[in-house]
């Protein structure tokens, strides 16, 4: 079985505040894009795990897709099998790629076998992988609160619409981009948002994390402003970054030659 898990990016990401156990809670929407990895699994004498593609750093045992077959393993009777990662999307992006990797193993392990777990069933293992895992499961527009693991439909349909990525090859580590950020207890009204009123007044759905990151990293915000002169309605900072992204009504040009860039149609 061959599946393509994609990424996703975040527009708008408020920081409510910290949790008791650790984590901190976000507001945010989760939208799909199709920049994908791929994901082959074969049923096999012996559990093995390669990759291609983009370097993964890490042991095996912390890899999402090793951790997402043991889980079902663990849970439920099937035998071993041979999984190829081939790496596409970057990491350490704010691109939830190998959220998508870990949560496609999950739902391709239900497929394959057969073994019709429910969609809340997959949500909750996913969830013991990390925050932004449950969102592929389902893998369609959502708002997103809590750790990121709370999740209802999203009104806004981006649908025709073209998204540049730029991505500068800046690995932000996650524990980083939270040192010093600061709680905003304003409201986006993101889990009202439209496509009407996010053209009308895109100003007010911001990232909480690009105050501190463009300090630190301000060839980011030189990103997004050159974004924004070549006619993108919206840009941003996907996630913790470092990726930049623009929201685009006709199709843009390729413009960043030193950087990973990706254009696609939504």
């Amino acid at each position: 079985m061959i599946v393509f898990p994609n990424a996703k990016i975040n527009i708008g990401l408020k920081v409510v505040g910290k949790r008791v156990d650790g984590f901190h809670d976000l507001e945010s929407i989760f939208y799909p894009i199709n920049w994908c990895d791929v994901l082959e699994i074969n049923p096999d004498k012996k559990f093995q795990f390669y990759s291609t593609g983009l370097k993964i750093n890490g042991s095996l045992e912390s890899n999402l897709v090793v951790k997402a077959f043991k889980i079902i393993q663990k849970n439920y009777d099937i035998p071993n099998v041979n999984i190829h990662l081939h790496k596409q999307i970057p990491m350490g992006a704010g691109l939830g790629g190998g959220s998508a990797d870990g949560s496609y193993t999950l739902t391709a392990l239900n497929q394959l076998f057969n073994l019709n777990i429910p969609i809340l069933e997959l949500e909750k293992m996913a969830d013991t992988l990390g925050s932004d895992c449950p969102f592929f499961i389902e893998n369609t527009p959502k708002f997103v609160s809590g750790k990121g693991n709370k999740m209802m439909p999203s009104n806004l349909d981006l649908s025709g619409f073209y998204i540049k990525l730029i991505n500068p090859n800046i690995h932000i580590s996650t524990a980083n981009a939270f040192k010093g950020i600061k709680f905003n207890s304003t409201t986006n009204e993101l889990n009202h948002l439209n496509l009407s009123d996010f053209i009308a007044n895109p100003l007010i759905i911001t990232n909480d994390f690009e105050e501190t990151i463009f300090i630190a990293y301000p060839k980011l915000n030189g990103i997004k402003n050159k974004l924004l002169k070549e006619g993108a309605f919206y840009a941003s900072m996907t996630g913790t970054g470092s990726t930049i992204y623009g929201l685009f009504k006709e199709k843009p040009e390729t413009t960043f030659d030193s950087f990973t860039e990706k254009i696609i149609q939504l």
